[in-house]
């Protein structure tokens, strides 16, 4: 069993910055790779970024490529979101995700590759 936790949503005007933790508990935490997945009102839940068990590998949706940076710290159990240049756009709850099968150097994109999620936060960007 893997819980996961998120936090540091909240509202910012367009062009500002968030960033999002997400902690991980009860299961070794280098033992999983970790995706961050967005849904907003009426839409599908959406692949945002991943990172690999390993951390070296990360992979991104298209449109956040250069704004969000994914990240994860070993030693606090934690992987973050930092999300810069926010758009209206990217308004939605954001769930972090774990995939418990990925090997060592494997990013997941879709829903179905992930075993664990979160209970998600909501991020609001003003226009």
């Amino acid at each position: 069993q893997v819980q996961l936790v998120e936090s540091g949503g909240g509202l910012v005007q367009a062009g500002g910055s968030l960033r999002l933790s997400c902690a991980a508990s009860g299961r070794t935490f280098s033992s999983y790779a970790m995706g961050w997945f967005r849904q907003a009102p009426g839409n599908e839940r959406e692949f945002v970024a991943a990172i690999s068990r390993s951390g070296a590998n990360t992979a991104y949706a298209d449109s956040m490529k250069g704004r969000f940076t994914i990240s994860r710290d070993i030693g606090k159990n934690t992987v973050f979101l930092q999300m810069d240049s926010l758009k209206p756009e990217d308004t939605a709850v954001y769930y972090c995700a774990a995939d418990i099968s990925g090997s060592y150097y494997y990013t997941a994109r879709e829903k179905y590759e992930y075993t664990y999620w979160g209970q998600g936060t909501q991020v609001t960007v003003s226009s």
